[in-house]
């Protein structure tokens, strides 16, 4: 068998691959012709087919996952909160730490967190990224020269990576509910409305550039007052119509009862009564949402964008995937504070939150799959793709030529009789020893055997960048 990566992608009439066994949207198909096109967009995907002159997968060929949501710095304080710092510590107190840290970071410290994070999502099976990003200004709280320079940092990073990207930068104006002040470690974090609507056009052609997507973040509805958030979103259509629009909602308890003190209403349903939530939206974690405001959301179209290793690592509670499922709610996963980056590991984690809380296991099967990991993973490119903005939505002709093809040499998947008990394998039985052999980006071979050509480099950048963080004094 000769494996995909030995030919030359791009020459001339060699745009295509065979897979014994592929997941396409409709569930898993045999001998399945790939074909694609100069910008990386599928054109055939033919099941039953004769593989002729293509290069054969080395093994199941599944789509790209994407990852929709990533505050990309956090990577380097991964396992630096795992102390008893306070009485009782919960994600404020996690949050205290993290604006320390978020305080002291440079444009080159941030891109080479960023690029090494990348290539590590891409390692991991992650094709894509939605980068929620907030930290704009320098460490007093003023704008660069350019005022762009930390998101085109990041768009940087995701370019030398290979790795499909959603920028979206983030609106944050107020410290909580009721317009209160911000606080002076949120500095970096702060921007007027028509300053935020102003960085958008400016980096409308940087993103065009490099057929990244770009949307808007308004972080939190204790942080963008009501005026403020519907006039980012109008200003936000004007500039694109169909631009994805992301929002952490009722991540934690206390969050959801500073809402209701401050509107009378649950954080939520105050959103969905006062603004026209379809999907274009991406409701981060909505962890405590009640079931009238599960049944509403769901109705929108909206994408639930779920974070397990980072909800757990946090404290934050367990979202009721199955009732938000029931009224045929769409979602997909992050890596979030990448405490973890491995998209196997988010769909494990998710998986057993729902079992521990239910006491019942394979919870997350649906009507078109026989195994829990094809239902979760169809649902997750699926919901993944739309909260992206991208065509990055499975095996199917029209969209991007995205994929990440296991090992069936692999010790964990060796042997077994068929691809779906491969992936359930890759998923639940892995032990966090990959068993992915190549990641495919719009066509081109990002990760072979493995690894990423750059992932050294980027490695040995990446520990410089820390360990000159670490090295600072923390105020």
């Amino acid at each position: 068998m000769v494996s995909a990566s030995a030919f030359d992608v791009s020459a001339e009439g060699s745009r295509c691959l065979f897979a014994q066994d592929a997941l396409l949207p409709s569930g898993w198909a045999s001998q399945v012709l790939f074909q694609w096109d100069e910008y990386g967009q599928l054109t055939l995907v033919q099941t039953h087919a004769a593989p002729g002159d293509a290069p054969h997968a080395k093994g199941p060929v599944l789509p790209g996952m994407p990852n929709l949501h990533s505050h990309a710095f956090q990577r380097a304080m991964a396992g630096l909160t795992e102390y008893g710092q306070a009485a009782q510590d919960n994600f404020w107190s996690w949050r205290d730490l993290m604006y320390r840290f978020a305080a002291a970071i440079t444009p080159d410290q941030l891109e080479a967190i960023a690029t090494a994070l990348y290539i590590e999502m891409l390692e991991a099976g992650f094709t894509s990224v939605c980068e929620f990003h907030y930290l704009h200004h320098d460490q007093e709280g003023r704008p660069y020269a350019d005022d762009r320079e930390l998101s085109l940092r990041l768009l940087r990073a995701a370019q030398k990576s290979g790795i499909g990207f959603t920028l979206l930068p983030v609106l944050y104006q107020t410290s909580d509910f009721g317009d209160r002040a911000p606080r002076s470690d949120q500095r970096r974090f702060i921007r007027r409305t028509d300053n935020i609507l102003a960085l958008l056009e400016a980096l409308k052609p940087a993103c065009d550039s490099q057929y990244a997507r770009l949307g808007l973040a308004p972080h939190s509805l204790r942080a963008v007052p009501p005026d403020a958030l519907q006039q980012a979103l109008s200003g936000l259509t004007s500039l694109d119509l169909s631009a994805p629009i992301h929002l952490h909602i009722a991540e934690q308890i206390a969050e959801v009862e500073a809402c209701v003190r401050w509107s009378g209403k649950r954080p939520l349903q105050w959103l969905l009564d006062h603004h026209a939530v379809n999907e274009r939206w991406c409701l981060v974690h909505a962890t405590h949402i009640d079931g009238q405001e599960c049944q509403q959301a769901a109705a929108s179209g909206a994408v639930v964008g779920l974070c397990p290793t980072t909800e757990a690592n946090l404290g934050d509670g367990i979202f009721d995937v199955r009732s938000w499922r029931a009224f045929g709610g769409r979602w997909g996963i992050g890596s979030d504070s990448h405490i973890a980056v491995n998209a196997a590991e988010e769909l494990l984690m998710l998986e057993y939150g729902q079992r521990l809380t239910a006491q019942k296991r394979n919870l997350l099967i649906s009507p078109y799959a026989s195994s829990v990991a094809t239902s979760m993973t169809l649902e997750a490119v699926a919901g993944g793709a739309q909260a992206s903005g991208r065509r990055v939505a499975g095996l199917a002709v029209g969209q991007q030529a995205d994929w990440v093809i296991l090992d069936a040499d692999h010790p964990a998947l060796e042997g077994l009789p068929n691809a779906e008990s491969m992936l359930s394998a890759h998923i639940f039985a892995s032990s966090r020893q990959s068993a992915i052999a190549e990641v495919w980006v719009a066509g081109q071979p990002r990760v072979q055997q493995g690894r990423h050509s750059d992932s050294m480099i980027a490695r040995f950048e990446f520990q410089a960048a820390r360990s000159q963080l670490m090295d600072m004094p923390r105020s």
